[in-house]
């Protein structure tokens, strides 16, 4: 939910310096890679970027200060949406789901009228780590994972549907073999997620349930 906050006055560069650094080494079978995933390289340097992104829409907001206390762990919530991407992908593939340009336009010009307008929609996802860039991505998984429940049957508010999801999101993770540099966890096949991140799947809700 969004909430209004008293503007705070903190500097870009502040915000800037409060990107985590990772280090550029990877595994040792896998130089410079933050994982690897059904073969492909995530690699530091991608993610370094996809939160040096967050971090800099972050700085543009005057709630800046507090949107870096809230996601201080921004690099590992950021690896877990990247695997958790692929995984999703990958699973809607296998299961014949697609998702045109137009479908994402409309998602995101629906979701721009019910937050409020292009502007608010951007702050809500930036309050969960999104950078703005980013937001066409997150509207075609919410469409995959949308599309994916409707070929399997299975209803998202409901724990049996959820559970259908989980069952083959965990069976396709399994599948593309993760493997994790140890410096930021370890992926766990079973819950879909990367070691102790909390992250649900898709964040924010799909926009008809978004709150402003």
């Amino acid at each position: 939910m969004f909430r209004r906050r008293t503007a705070l006055s903190v500097s870009a560069a502040a915000l800037l310096a409060a990107t985590p650094l990772l280090a550029a080494c990877g595994t040792d079978a896998h130089p410079g890679a933050a994982a690897i995933v059904d073969g492909k390289r995530i690699t530091v340097a991608q993610l370094q970027s996809r939160v040096r992104d967050i971090r800099a829409a972050q700085a543009t907001s005057p709630q800046g200060e507090q949107l870096v206390t809230n996601t201080g762990r921004l690099s590992l919530a950021t690896l877990n949406g990247m695997i958790f991407d692929e995984v999703l992908a990958r699973a809607a593939k296998d299961a014949g789901v697609r998702v045109t340009r137009s479908d994402v336009q409309q998602w995101r010009e629906t979701a721009e009228q019910r937050s409020g307008g292009a502007e608010r929609l951007k702050l809500m996802w930036i309050q969960q780590g999104i950078a703005p860039d980013e937001i066409d991505a997150m509207a075609r998984n919410q469409l995959l994972m949308d599309g994916l429940a409707r070929h399997l049957g299975a209803d998202r508010n409901l724990p049996q549907g959820q559970q259908k999801l989980a069952q083959v999101l965990s069976k396709t993770s399994r599948d593309m073999g993760i493997d994790v540099n140890p410096r930021f966890g370890k992926w766990d096949d079973q819950q879909v997620i990367l070691g102790e991140t909390k992250d649900p799947w898709i964040t924010p809700a799909a926009p008809q349930q978004q709150q402003v």
